[in-house]
């Protein structure tokens, strides 16, 4: 027997113990006689707590696995654990504790959070990507990787974060500062591990094509950009006096008569050599050293000011045959292009600025059809297309055709070549932290880098090792870790000590979830194949360019290695806003944070969902507010006490009950119509568009036009069987929202079979067409025309249709309208004069 009063804790527990009794949400690659749907929300770092973000995403993501189920789906809806990073080993070191300890202790703890809220995971499925049977494959991953040729070492310039004592890839660079700790980064130059992404580069960019219908605009255009595609030349300028080269690729080889002069990034290999003999050596030193440790961003930022050092050397350009001389700039980047710029002054702002301020001279070479511009007059660029002029045999010809012709004269002397350049550049994914994937590779004196054999996979994290208080990784000083064999000659060697990036492990997650407890490969093959790609994935856009682009290389570059056809990794992708209060992000900084915990505690599950459903479409920022919350648990009470104030009325007689429309009274089609319409339209919100507060908001109709209509049907037989009907609908479109309370009210009706395993009804579209009549419409008393409309319109919708006749316009027009008189659902009678 069924307590009066809504007890969402008690209810909640019941439903939640009866789901993983049932093993309700399990999914098997070998259920075949159902169609497959993936849905995947990006998995959660334990931090020891769930937020409100986390909630507003796992809701969503668990409202499309629910109704999928109930479309006929076999749904697979995992969860697990982006557990390695540095949170992780900071709090170990805080707290004297080793991080797979603080790790572990905090998956537990939001795991039974995340059962709280009664999310449809099969957790049979469940991982953490810091357990030694995870990341075993990661690592022969990387082995393979670099077999191929994939993963290669070099000395390189690289992002260091002096708080995190480690290296950043570009991406984790925002604004000159850490991602992580908000540390301002340096420069420094280590030898590190990189994946070339850069191969799969028109690979990543071309399949963007085949996303634009399930993916957000948005992102697609966030992504091409980050690739960054350029089409141009590479230009040799010969450095005068030395047996070297300074290459530039330009997308403007059309101006290349107009270089007068050489900019280059002060970290250019070739600087050591230009500058060695100048006196002024020192200073040009000082100068490197100062702008390298410099933000990139602030140093291309349209208005910084321009700086430069004359290196003392000059080179040639190769159509003029004149001098340039050779300046290190602060705008040049040595990660974009080949770190080198052919300063084009006339034609380039930035380049002009320069001139200007250092006495470099200007030449124009591109003019628009009415003049040349003066060169010494010039305060701003002439960037646009038009003609050659100053350009030899290219004169008078208009810049488009020019490039063509430059780019041919070029190749033919050998001294330029058309290129494809991308923004885009490899990998860097060593990081100098102990909690993390130890990279697989042994250092022998003899041999040099010799991969790790298979069979000695993994390479375990030791689990008995302290942190040292500063931060550092304890692995450089483990011998017990470090000292190893060589396993090509047997001489004594050392290990890698630096880990991977955390985003290695979360490119591959998603195929692991297809069979995780699966020890002698990193995936069931079958599985792999029956359930990706992932049909739909949900997460923040802040994951846009770094995660999301990682994965996708790491599907193409799997492919290459053989392990599957896949080429993307997500067909449809929805990017949810953040949880804002007080018109900021949540933080604790802030002080306004709101707890889940303390939520689900006053309120119930189901309320803190149906909040964070309704109070704002998915793909937009939701401002919290503590009145909306308890609105939301108002209406749930309202729900659970019209259902129980209804007991003998109500039998399980199915959602969208099937009937003979011409048995029905009056109110019984009024109350039908209304219940048909909100599942068309809850199956357009929720199936379709995922506008799931729109949904909501059409069944609180429905339970409205219930209460509106009880007592009418409530004492006889038709009547009843419409609003079980009625209210057997409203639970089943909240159902995949606030799954408790409708299981619950569910059962309280009559139902045996549990509403998780129920299927979505079809509305019925001849249900919605209201009942129509007929009625007159006069002019000045004469019928003029006659109008079917439905019976229960309004006056206004009446004068409305009635104005708008064509046939009563005709004795209407040029006349004027005194007043309408409105007699209901006969005539309008339309007054002119």
């Amino acid at each position: 027997m069924q307590e009066s009063k809504y007890n969402p804790g008690r209810i909640e527990q019941k439903w939640q113990k009866k789901w993983e009794e049932q093993q309700a949400f399990y999914a098997s690659h070998e259920e075949v006689s159902r169609p497959k749907y993936y849905v995947l929300e990006m998995f959660p770092y334990p931090s020891g707590r769930i937020h409100m973000g986390h909630v507003r995403n796992y809701s969503i993501g668990d409202v499309v696995a629910r109704m999928k189920r109930m479309q006929g789906f076999n749904v697979l809806h995992p969860m697990g654990w982006d557990a390695f990073g540095l949170p992780a080993e900071n709090a170990a070191i805080k707290n004297n504790t080793h991080p797979a300890h603080w790790t572990y202790q905090n998956i537990s703890y939001m795991r039974e959070e995340l059962k709280r809220l009664g999310y449809s995971y099969d957790w049979s499925k469940e991982l953490a990507t810091c357990h030694p049977g995870y990341y075993k494959w990661e690592q022969l991953f990387f082995i393979e990787l670099y077999e191929k040729g994939l993963v290669y070492r070099k000395k390189a310039p690289v992002n260091w974060c002096p708080t995190c004592l480690t290296v950043l890839a570009n991406e984790q660079v925002e604004a000159g500062l850490c991602w992580r700790c908000d540390s301002m980064v340096e420069n420094r130059e280590l030898s590190q591990w990189f994946l070339r992404i850069s191969d799969y580069a028109e690979e990543l960019l071309a399949d963007l094509d085949k996303l634009s219908t399930g993916w957000p605009e948005r992102v697609i255009s966030m992504q091409k950009n980050w690739i960054g595609r350029s089409r141009g030349m590479e230009i040799d300028f010969a450095v005068q006096g030395l047996d070297r080269k300074i290459t530039v690729f330009t997308t403007r080889h059309d101006t290349l008569f107009g270089a007068t002069f050489m900019s280059l990034a002060p970290e250019h290999e070739l600087v050591s050599e230009l500058i060695r003999e100048n006196p002024d050596k020192d200073f040009i030193l000082d100068f490197i050293k100062r702008v390298s440790a410099q933000d990139q961003e602030e140093r291309v930022a349209e208005g910084a000011e321009k700086e430069g050092v004359f290196t003392g050397r000059y080179c040639i350009n190769p159509v003029t045959g004149e001098q340039m001389p050779v300046y290190l700039a602060n705008f040049v980047l040595l990660g974009y292009g080949t770190g080198a710029v052919m300063a084009v002054p006339a034609h380039d702002q930035r380049d002009l600025e320069f001139a200007g301020k250092y006495g470099l001279p200007v030449r124009v070479v591109v003019q628009p059809e009415e003049s040349v511009p003066d060169p010494e007059a010039m305060t701003h660029a002439f960037t646009e297309p038009g003609f050659a002029v100053n350009s030899g045999q290219f004169n008078s010809k208009p810049t488009s055709r020019v490039q063509e012709e430059i780019a041919d004269y070029l190749e033919s002397l050998g001294i330029g070549r058309r290129k494809t350049n991308y923004r885009l550049r490899d990998w860097n994914i060593s990081r100098q932290r102990f909690w993390g994937a130890p990279i697989p590779m042994i250092y022998c004196p003899q041999c040099g880098i010799v991969p790790t054999p298979r069979e000695e996979l993994p390479v375990l994290l030791p689990e008995d090792t302290e942190m040292p208080p500063d931060g550092r990784s304890p692995l450089p000083e483990l011998d017990s870790f470090v000292q190893t064999v060589c396993p090509r000659c047997a001489a004594p060697a050392r290990r890698e000590t630096d880990t991977m990036d955390t985003f290695v492990e979360s490119s591959w997650y998603f195929a692991r979830f297809t069979s995780p407890r699966r020890e002698d490969a990193p995936f069931d093959a079958g599985a792999v194949k029956h359930w990706l790609p992932v049909d739909q994935y949900i997460g923040g856009i802040e994951h846009a360019i770094l995660h999301l682009l990682y994965a996708r290389f790491f599907v193409k570059a799997l492919r290459d290695l053989g392990y599957w056809d896949l080429k993307e990794p997500f067909a449809n992708l929805l990017t949810q806003g953040m949880v804002l209060k007080d018109g900021a992000k949540m933080s604790k900084s802030k002080g306004n944070v709101v707890d889940p915990d303390e939520m689900i505690s006053r309120f119930g599950a189901d309320t803190v969902r149906l909040y964070c459903l309704f109070a704002s479409p998915p793909e937009k920022d939701l401002e919290w507010s503590d009145q909306a919350i308890e609105g939301s648990y108002r209406f749930l009470n309202r729900l659970w006490r019209l259902i129980h104030d209804l007991p003998p009325v109500l039998s399980p007689v199915g959602p969208c009950l099937k009937v003979n429309p011409d048995e029905l009274g009056f109110e019984e089609k009024e109350l039908r119509a209304v219940e048909h319409d909100v599942m068309r339209r809850a199956t357009r919100d929720m199936l379709e568009r995922f506008q799931f507060n729109t949904a909501i908001a059409a069944a609180m109709e429905l339970l409205n036009a219930v209460n509106q209509h009880k007592e009418a049907l409530k004492s006889n037989k038709s009547g009843q069987q419409i609003l079980s009907s009625a209210l057997s609908t409203v639970l089943t479109v909240l159902a995949p929202i606030v799954p408790h309370i409708c299981e619950e009210l569910w059962s309280f009706m009559g139902y045996k079979t549990p509403l998780a395993a129920a299927k979505w009804p079809a509305y019925d579209s001849q249900a919605i067409e209201k009942e129509k009549i007929t009625v007159v419409i006069q002019v000045n008393g004469k019928l003029r025309s006659s109008l079917n409309v439905p019976a229960d319109i309004n006056e206004e919708e009446f004068k409305r249709l009635a104005l708008a006749d064509s046939k009563a316009r005709k004795h209407i027009q040029g006349r004027t309208v005194i007043k309408l008189i409105v007699i209901p659902k006969k005539l309008v009678n339309i007054v002119v004069r």
